[in-house]
């Protein structure tokens, strides 16, 4: 199953770069090949793998603007089968750098297209906004994912989402389909967690994984270490529950094959 997967919410705050950084990293350790693009400027999940910018020789801005070929901006991980392509405030360039392309929404399409037989996932961390970068992603992707934070407007950001993914799909990308539907920051001592879960199941059903993700001081520990909760705390519940949820996705997509 080769896929490409980007890992979006316009919301802020919400577990996006946790869940690319912690997911990747568990699929990795679950045998697949990995490839996670870093694709928002502020470089949290490039951090998040410990990675320092004077160990970047070439980003993704480089492979955007610079003419720098895709193969030359992947970076190895300490996680076998995990790769990654970096990220760092230059990238906020690469937009300006779009506007100014013929063809600007399928750029990032072209420049992964040779990779789709070497991994067997890629996932794709989208900025927290809507732009170009983003574009991009949600163009050159099959599947979205879509990490919701358990509290009150998490169903009207979601519906909002939704309705864009689907208006992308009629415009750029016939084929883009929701991947599922992730709850995160899950608290099962709070009635509001299990309030927002049911409604956010009842309006989605079998999109939303059965796999949810807990609040967890871990996940945002291990990050500031420079490792996925997965290798920095792997019997932490954050990092059980990234476990269980790359075997869901995992077995999800071996049915669809």
């Amino acid at each position: 199953m080769k896929k490409v997967i980007a890992i979006t919410n316009q919301k802020g705050g919400v577990g996006k770069t946790t869940t690319a950084l912690n997911i990747s990293a568990a699929m990795a350790l679950e045998g697949e090949r990995v490839l996670i693009i870093d694709s928002d400027p502020q470089g949290n999940l490039t951090s998040g793998f410990g990675i320092k910018k004077d160990q970047i020789k070439y980003g993704l801005y480089d492979v955007y603007s610079s003419g720098v070929s895709v193969d030359e901006a992947i970076m190895e991980t300490e996680i076998p089968r995990l790769r990654v392509i970096t990220a760092n405030s230059d990238l906020f360039g690469a937009e300006i750098d779009l506007l100014e392309k013929n063809e600007r929404e399928t750029t990032l399409r072209q420049i992964i297209q040779p990779l789709r037989d070497e991994f067997d996932y890629i996932f794709i961390d989208c900025p927290p906004s809507f732009g170009l970068l983003t574009l991009n992603a949600l163009v050159a992707s099959k599947s979205v994912l879509v990490p919701v934070q358990c509290e009150y407007f998490a169903m009207e950001g979601l519906s909002l989402l939704i309705k864009l993914l689907w208006r992308i799909r009629g415009s750029f990308n016939v084929t883009l389909d929701l991947e599922g539907i992730l709850l995160t920051m899950f608290n099962r001592h709070l009635a509001l967690s299990h309030h927002i879960a049911e409604e956010v199941r009842k309006a989605f059903k079998a999109k939303v994984y059965d796999t949810a993700i807990p609040r967890n001081i871990l996940l945002a520990e291990a990050s500031g270490y420079g490792k996925p909760c997965i290798i920095y705390a792997p019997d932490s519940p954050g990092a059980r529950a990234y476990a269980e949820l790359a075997k869901e996705i995992i077995n999800e997509n071996r049915l669809l094959v």
